[in-house]
């Protein structure tokens, strides 16, 4: 029986993990802040006495549950208030500008001019001189400001205009036409069926991946290698 129980709760923990998550929202561990990375860990250690805890499952229930309205609440307070945000998310701080380094903000930031350092590097910044401006973020990353002779060329630059690309719309995955993006393309079956023929396929079956450009309302197509048995090549 108890190993019955451990397999109830343990579902049970993962299935109140993940609506929990959804609660909380998505964000990946470099968005994380300080507060939402203690209370990550306190749920995931909740979360595992409660797949075990079998005379009384339903108090880790409520810790889980309480952690989790916590950090759902703090994220509406934060979102409303500017002042309890810095309080309790953090705020960005300037650690480097126009040639110049911030020392009272690399102490409140706790990083060191190594770790400072290495942020820049792992940005292809090796030359202090190629940065107008660097930016501690209150997730722990550093973001840069490229010198204005050191950024990137723009078409702007060159007084061209680029037609601004959409995001592709997949209207065949794996063989299956996709119905509703089909149409979100403001396209049909039978389009789709002519475009295929036209270049050299007989069927959607053939087709492993199928892409409509929305900007010139062009279809993209990449079948799968079927003679080859590998595609790695770092086998």
């Amino acid at each position: 029986m108890d190993i019955i129980k451990v397999i109830l709760t343990s579902v049970a923990s993962v299935v109140t993990l993940f609506l929990l998550s959804k609660l909380m929202g998505n964000k990946q561990i470099s968005q994380l802040s300080m507060f939402d990375y203690i209370i990550g860990i306190s749920i995931g250690s909740i979360a595992a006495e409660f797949a075990t805890e079998l005379e009384n499952p339903e108090r880790t229930l409520i810790a889980l549950i309480i952690y989790a309205l916590s950090a759902y609440l703090v994220s509406v307070i934060t979102a409303k208030s500017v002042k309890l945000r810095k309080i309790i998310i953090g705020r960005p701080l300037i650690l480097f500008d126009n040639g110049k380094f911030c020392r009272k903000n690399f102490k409140k930031a706790r990083l060191d001019l190594s770790d400072f350092l290495t942020h820049c590097r792992n940005q292809g910044y090796f030359d202090l001189s190629q940065m107008q401006t660097a930016v501690f973020e209150y997730n722990g990353s550093v973001s840069i400001l490229p010198a204005e002779q050191y950024r990137p060329l723009e078409p702007s630059d060159m007084n061209m205009n680029p037609i601004q690309q959409k995001i592709l719309v997949n209207v065949i995955l794996d063989g299956n036409i996709n119905e509703e993006n089909l149409k979100m393309t403001g396209n049909n079956k039978v389009w789709l069926e002519r475009e295929l023929h036209n270049q050299g396929f007989h069927n959607e079956k053939e087709i492993f991946l199928g892409s409509v450009n929305t900007v010139d309302n062009t279809l993209m197509l990449y079948v799968s290698d079927t003679k080859n048995k590998t595609c790695d090549p770092f086998e």
